[in-house]
């Protein structure tokens, strides 16, 4: 009779909490020998659940001050974005000194609807709700960053042992919290940057974990999303330097060292760099240097401009290598003015090499069968001058890539095809001047001996 009373009083104190009936709950809760306040209805909630369900603050602050259990309740107060309830939780949880950076208060057990690895900032973060997320954070509490997928450590050895799924899942719970907006925006240093890196690392390994490799490639596009909605943000160019350079002092003088932009370029992710924002900024640092308002002239002006760039480029590269702080050289370095000096170069180099094959064949011509008997004296001839252009000019080329692969490392160097293909001319220009090299050496040092032994057959006579 006892129990069935026991059973009678919990089924009626949670109806009224149901019901947010607090007089009613006022009056079990002070027959406490009588009532489980822990007790739970035929779905598994207890009282404090569905206090935050009704989103009953006063029920909530009742039964947190008759003691009991929170167990999981902190989450699905997170869960129903009930931020006035997580305040209340967390506050009770300090109180009596249950709560800690790490669980943050959170008790799973078998009939939690949550898995082990779950803890409240991570949920905060797949709900993206700023005000939990900053909630704990100011608690010192932290998303930890997974293990990499080929770690060999005890604990990712264990887990994997265990249940191989379960180590995934959790893998993919913490990511779809480090990519939540709010958290990156909060926790981030360079909250771009790192979207980027993010971005990267989440491609990467959606073609190692095949089987999710959906849901990883949708987490890498939301970090690309997200530094596409950071740009829609800015209002001027100095806040635009300022996200790019993640500083605030950003100057003209420095604009163009951006590492996000180099990241971005490299990582391929067309979204960020095509944004009108950043269009911009890059067209006024490709024109800096060519007058204001150089893109709204005329193309009468703009063609002689850059003919008198082109035709310039050696009086340029010359007082470069001389005076490399005069303003000449300053000059020299704008990115425009940069392009069209590469261009005008690499076109005279073109055409010493155009010239260098006509050459050839009239060489070729001469030296057919009626001139035979002075073919051998025409192999192997000596450099002329625009074959010493040429190899000037091929050595040009080779330093250029010697100070790429130094300023790059091998890794990115070989990276990118460009540079292999680079590697591959420079190396073809080598084997012909090596290659004319050993013919004019094979031809000139029987004719210097034979040269020699007339000499001193002479001198004997």
């Amino acid at each position: 009779l006892h129990l069935g009373d026991s059973r009678f009083r919990e089924k009626q104190f949670l109806l009224s909490c149901e019901r947010g009936d607090i007089g009613s709950v006022k009056k079990l809760l002070a027959i406490k020998d009588c009532l489980n306040i822990n007790c739970v209805d035929p779905l598994g909630r207890n009282a404090l659940l569905i206090a935050i369900e009704n989103e009953n603050i006063e029920m909530i602050e009742l039964l947190l001050d008759n003691n009991i259990e929170t167990v999981d309740a902190i989450l699905y107060a997170i869960g129903e974005e009930n931020v006035e309830a997580v305040e209340i939780i967390v506050e009770h949880l300090e109180k009596i000194d249950k709560f800690n950076p790490e669980n943050q208060g959170v008790e799973i057990n078998e009939h939690s609807a949550f898995t082990p690895d779950m803890t409240p900032i991570i949920l905060a973060a797949h709900k993206d709700n700023y005000e939990c997320i900053k909630l704990f954070l100011d608690k010192k509490s932290t998303v930890p960053h997974p293990h990499d997928i080929h770690c060999s450590c005890h604990d990712c050895v264990t887990a994997r042992e265990e249940d191989s799924l379960r180590l995934s899942r959790s893998r993919i719970n913490a990511y779809r919290a480090l990519t939540s907006p709010s958290l990156i925006c909060l926790s981030a240093k360079d909250p771009i940057l790192y979207a980027f890196e993010l971005s990267w690392e989440l491609r990467r390994l959606s073609y190692i974990e095949n089987e999710f490799r959906s849901e990883y490639q949708e987490l890498s596009q939301k970090c690309q999303k997200f530094s596409v909605n950071m740009l829609d943000q800015i209002r001027g160019s100095k806040e635009l330097e300022i996200v790019l350079n993640h500083t605030t002092n950003a100057c003209v003088h420095r604009r163009e060292n951006f590492s996000s932009f180099a990241i971005q370029i490299l990582d391929n992710t067309i979204q960020f760099v095509a944004h009108p924002n950043c269009q911009q900024l890059l067209a006024g640092i490709w024109y800096e240097g060519l007058g204001p308002g150089f893109r709204n002239r005329n193309i009468i002006y703009k063609c002689l401009l850059i003919a008198a760039v082109g035709l310039s480029f050696p009086i340029l590269s010359i007082s470069y290598l001389i005076a490399p702080k005069s303003a000449v050289a300053r000059f020299t370095r704008r990115p425009f003015v940069k392009f069209l000096s590469h261009s005008a170069s690499y076109m005279v180099f073109l055409v010493l090499l155009l010239m260098a094959s006509q050459r050839n064949d009239k060489i070729d011509n001469m030296f057919r069968e009626e001139n035979a008997p002075d073919r051998k004296e025409g192999r192997g001839p000596p450099p002329t001058p625009v074959e010493v252009a040429i190899i000037i000019w091929v050595l040009g080329l080779i330093w250029v890539e010697i100070k790429q692969l130094w300023n790059s490392g091998l890794y990115d160097y070989c990276n990118n095809l460009w540079n292999i293909l680079d590697f591959i001319t420079n190396s073809l220009y080598l084997s012909t001047v090596a290659l004319r090299a050993v013919a004019y050496y094979q031809v000139r040092v029987p004719y210097a001996h034979i040269r020699i032994v007339e000499l001193l057959s002479y001198a004997s006579l």
